[in-house]
Parts: C-alpha cells; structure tokens; sequence
C-alpha cells in the first residue's frame, strides 16, 4: 500500500471511531478531501468536503474562517474540474465570510483573491484577473515580509495574465521580479524557484526566441530532477514544454521523445484517467498532425478525448479544445464535412463555458472560416474569421499577434477570391502588427513576408516578390534549423516566382534544394513533399520536357494517395496536371482521363459552383475541341 492509500485508511479509521468532537470530524473529511483531490478524484473529493462543510455548518458561529476555508477547498475541486461559475460562487462565499471574521489585511484574504483571479484567468477574462491578483499583492506587500515567496507567487500570476495579453515585456518583468525574490528567499534548487524559469520559458516560446525558451526550461528541469523524485508530474509536465519547443522548432523527432518522456512519467505517477495525461497525448497527437501522419494524429486526439470525457465535466473547455484538434485533422485531410461538424462541437461547448469574448471562441471561428476558405465558400469564410477578429479586438491589445493572424487568414480568402488589392492591404496590417509585437526574426514575421511575396507573383510583380520572399528566407535562416520544412517552403516560393518570370532553370534549382531538405526533415510521404514534386513537374512541364513533369507528378500523386483522403481536392488538381501534360503531348484520350479522374473528385469534395469544377470542365471541352480538329 502506498502512501495515500495508508493516509486514507487512516482517515476513514478515525472517523469510523466514536471518540471524535465534530470539529475533528471536520477537519478528517477535509483531508481527506485533500488526499482525493490530490489523487485527483474529484467527486469523491468534493463529497467530503461537502460533509466537512456541513458539519462545521451545524457546530461553528456562521463566520468562523474553517467555513471559509472549506468554501475555498469546495472551489478548488470545481476549479479542478473546469465548472468556472460554481469554483467562483464558491471562492465569494469564502471571501464573504473572510472579510467578516478577519482582519483586512490578512494573508488568507489575500489567498482567497488568488484563486478568484485564477478562476477569471481560465476563464479568460484577463482584466478582472488581474484586478483579483492585484488585491492580492496589495494585502500581501502590506502583511507579509518582502521577499515573501507567496508575494512572488503573485508576481507569478500577474506574469501569467500579461503573458497571455500578449504583453511580454511586462509579463517578463513580471516573472524577473518574482524570480529575483524567490533567489532571494528559498534554498537555490527549490521548486517554486523552477516553476519560475519555467514560466519565463513559456514568454520565450510565445516570442518565438526558442533559444531562450529552451534554456529556461532547461535551468527548471535541473532543479526539479535534483529537488523531486524521478516520476513526479512536475518533471513530465518539464519534459512536455521542451518538446513544445522541438515542436515549434520543427524538429518534430525530438518532441515526440519529450512528449513520450512526459507521458512514462505521467502513466506511472497519476491516475490513468488523470487530465495531464489527456494533455499529453493531445501533444503528442499535434506532432503527428505536423508530419501529416494524420491517423495517428486521430489515434491520440481520441485517446485524449476517452480521458477527458471521464475526468471531465460534458461542457469543460479542454473537451472542446480535443474537438478543435481533431476538426483540423480532418481539415488537413480535406475531410471538410467532418472538420466542420467537429469544430462546431467544439465551439457549442465554449459558448457554454466560456465568456462570449473569450479568445478560443475567436480561435474557432477562425478555424470555421478555414474550412469554409478550403471549400471555396468565401462569404462564410469572411464571416468567421471577421467574428474571430472582432472577439479579438475586445479582448486583446491592439497590436497583439492573434489579431495579425486574423488579418493574415482575411487576406488569404482575398487572396483566394484573386482580390490581390485587398489581400495585400490585409496581409500588411498583419505584417504592420507582428514587426511591433514580435522579435525581428520570428517565425510569424517570416510567413508575412511569404504571403506578401505570393500577391506580388500573383501580380507579376516578380521584383518585390522576390524581395518579400528573401527577407522570409533571411528571417527563417536565422531564427529556424538549418533543415527546418518552412526553409524549405521558402525556397519552393522563391522556385515559383522564377518559375512565372519563366526562368525554369533557376526555379528548379530552388525546387530542388526544397526538395532535398523536406526529403531529410520530412516523413516519407508527406504532403510537402509531394507539393514540391508538384513544382517540379510544373517546371519540366514549362520546359516542354514532359516525360520529366509526368514523373515528378506522379510521384506527388503516389504520396497524396497515401496521405489524402481519396476524394481530397489535391488529388484531383494533380490528375489535373497529368492531364494538361497529356494534353499538351497531344495524347487526348489519356488527358481526357485524368481530367475526368479530376472532375468526379471535385464534384464530391467542392460546392457547386467552385471555380475549379469549372476550369476541369473547361479543360475537358479543349480535349474534346482539339479531338474534334485532329
């Protein structure tokens, strides 16, 4: 028997004895509240501090603070499991009574703001978060010494709010302040000491300086490996950070080694059904999204939904985050009926749970426009993301980086709809913001760059063009690893504008270095890769060398019938480029072929009316007019 299941036994043993007062009665269902809620049995935790309660109740004057306490314990457990509004009536009826029974300055007051302001933090309503965590931090700079580490504990929480505001230097400070007391105050390898770098690490990550990211994370995993045993969740939940940085990185083979380091850990020390051990698979899942292993990206999403779906209330908002995740599975894999039905699920629950601004509401609105984009449904689309940008507006500082994306995901559908006027407008106020909100050299600045480049191409506007897709290159160049795929996306770019410009033999060079990095960072048969063989062929294609450009094309087909759905639109378009080949060979019943191939598929996977039904129709009457001439 392990130690919890000795501290229970214990428990229960002196309750089923006789000689106990009821306070003392009290106070063994409270811990034992404690034990259940730490084991993270939280119904059979709430049970007995609902019996605590009940007791001190009948036995206490109305407000004794034991009956605010166990109201903050009650709070906790509906904190724990996501039911915000009764973790919040909960934590008032413990400060109501506080406020009566205590002095005005007392650190339990204090506490009690706390975790009011971690209620509204979840909840995403950041303002009042913050007015909570400040009340706090007044009681405590006034009752506590100042390098108290429940004074840094704050700090800590206000560095949270910022971070998630957007506002990163003043989350910094936030988190510098506290760390500079904590190294005052604690012994040098205490865990609160690494919970600091930690979340230090996490601002890192957000900016995109995953350099610095990894060497705060790194500081907290030495501490926690010397101060914790070697299965503590503490040191998973470590693990599992780093591999957000191999992830963000790219380098996908290294995350998913964290992310399993993370998950031994957690299988071991939690409870099977355990939310941390949800989290996990969902990241682990989020890899095998990004190397389009989109089945076992599925696998995970639904291990994690199975765990979230027992530990978790129906509408708690992790359990719409899983149906987010698996709704862009589904997405990638052109699967748009299935996407849509999961992102709705998804956005049903947080309009259930969540305030009506709050950010993931935004998050999916904006994942809906996606989709819509993809079908080619541009009205819905703009609809969506414009309710994901005016969310945005209200709930985010002017020059937070959510909104640049939103802009950004406007000017695509512009784009999309060949308005390049307009795109652009849309793709440089998202430049304009991110160039403020974020370092010179991130990852987001790059993809700005990109997709200003593409509208100049689209334009014939090869110069700047050219010009935007090399400044993306220089940034990625700097800021990515040197086999990074979005390196290789930017040479596919810049092979495409000279490939306009109609220097077929510079944009097969660049092809070809894309190419030779997505063969090194890439699975077998990913989808980049068969873009790139895509590219190729397009170019041999241009060169009049069309036994080349038929090769590269079906090797791009080989890899989208593998990975796609079998009715995914990028197989029809690449049946669509065989039979221009074809065409253009003037071999007519082989074109006639693929371009029908092409046609079925888009009659399935597009709404009627999609501009690339009608160009395959097109197509298949030039076949059937140039039969007509021979």
């Amino acid at each position: 028997m392990g130690e919890n299941g000795r501290a229970e036994q214990y428990f229960h043993q002196l309750l089923d004895g006789t000689s106990l007062d009821q306070t003392a009665q009290a106070l063994a269902h409270n811990n034992l509240g404690t034990l259940y809620q730490n084991q993270g049995d939280y119904d059979k935790a709430l049970k007995s501090y609902e019996k605590s309660l009940e007791i001190y109740l009948i036995s206490l004057p109305p407000n004794q603070p034991d009956i605010a306490r166990t109201y903050n314990n009650i709070g906790s457990v509906y904190d724990n499991e996501g039911d915000y509004e009764k973790a919040l009536k909960s934590y008032e009826k413990s400060l109501e009574t506080q406020l009566v029974s205590l002095t005005p300055n007392h650190p339990e007051i204090a506490t009690t703001y706390t975790n009011i302001g971690v209620v509204y933090y979840k909840q995403g309503d950041y303002e009042k978060a913050l007015k909570s965590y400040e009340k706090s931090l007044e009681i405590k700079l006034i009752s506590l010494p100042p390098n108290h580490p429940d004074i840094t504990r704050t700090y800590n929480n206000i560095g949270l709010v910022y971070s998630n505001q957007g506002d990163y230097e003043k989350a910094l400070k936030s988190f510098e302040k506290s760390l500079e007391i904590y190294l005052i105050s604690l012994p040098p390898n205490h865990t609160d000491i690494a919970k600091t770098h930690h979340n230090i690490g996490l601002v890192y990550n957000n900016q995109g300086d995953y350099e610095k990211a990894f060497k705060s994370y790194q500081k907290s995993l030495e501490i926690k490996l010397i101060s914790l045993p070697p299965n503590h969740p503490d040191i998973a939940r470590t693990y599992n950070n780093i591999g957000v940085v191999y992830d963000n990185q790219g380098d996908y083979e290294k995350a998913l080694k964290f992310y399993e380091k993370d998950l031994e850990i957690s299988l071991t020390s939690l409870p099977p059904n355990h939310p941390d051990i949800a989290a996990t698979y969902n990241n682990i899942g989020r890899v095998y999204a990004n190397q389009r292993h989109y089945e076992k990206a599925l696998k995970s999403y639904e291990k994690s939904l199975q765990i979230k779906l027992i530990s978790l209330p129906p509408n708690h908002p992790d359990i719409a985050a899983t149906y987010n995740n698996i709704g862009r599975v589904y997405a990638n894999q052109g699967d748009y009926e299935k996407a849509l039905k999961s992102y709705e699920k998804c956005l049903e629950i947080y309009l259930i749970s969540l305030p009506p601004n709050h950010l993931d509401i935004a998050k999916t609105h904006n994942n809906i426009g996606l989709v819509y984009n993809n079908q080619g449904d541009y009205e819905k689309a703009f609809k969506s993301h414009h309710k994901s940008l005016e969310i945005k507006l209200i709930s985010l500082p002017p020059n937070h980086p959510d909104i640049a994306r939103t802009y950004n995901n406007i000017g695509l559908v512009y784009d999309n709809q060949g308005d390049c006027e307009k795109a652009l407008k849309s793709y440089e106020k998202s430049l304009e913001i991110k160039l403020i909100s974020l370092p010179p050299n991130h990852p987001d600045i790059a993809a700005a760059y990109n997709n200003i480049g593409r509208v100049y191409a689209n334009q014939g506007d090869y110069q700047k063009a050219l010009k935007s897709c090399e400044k993306c290159l220089e940034s990625k160049l700097i800021s990515l690893a040197p086999n990074h795929p979005d390196i290789a996306r930017t040479y596919n770019n810049i092979g495409m504008v000279y490939d306009n410009q109609g220097d077929c033999e510079k944009a097969l060079k660049f092809y070809e270095k894309s190419l030779e990095i997505k063969l090194i960072s890439l699975p077998p048969n990913h989808l980049d890769i068969a873009t790139t063989y895509n590219d190729i062929g397009s170019a041999y294609g241009s060169e009049s060398d069309y036994e080349k450009a038929l090769k590269s094309y079906h090797k791009s087909l080989e890899i989208k019938l593998i990975s796609l759905a079998s009715n995914h639109p990028d197989i029809a378009r690449t049946y669509n480029y065989i039979g221009l080949v074809y065409a253009k060979q003037g071999d007519y019943e082989k074109a006639l072929k693929f371009y029908e191939k092409s046609l079925e598929i888009y009659l399935i996977s597009l709404p009627p009316n999609h501009l690339d039904i009608a160009r395959t129709y097109n197509d298949i009457g030039l076949v059937f007019a140039n039969e007509g001439h021979h």
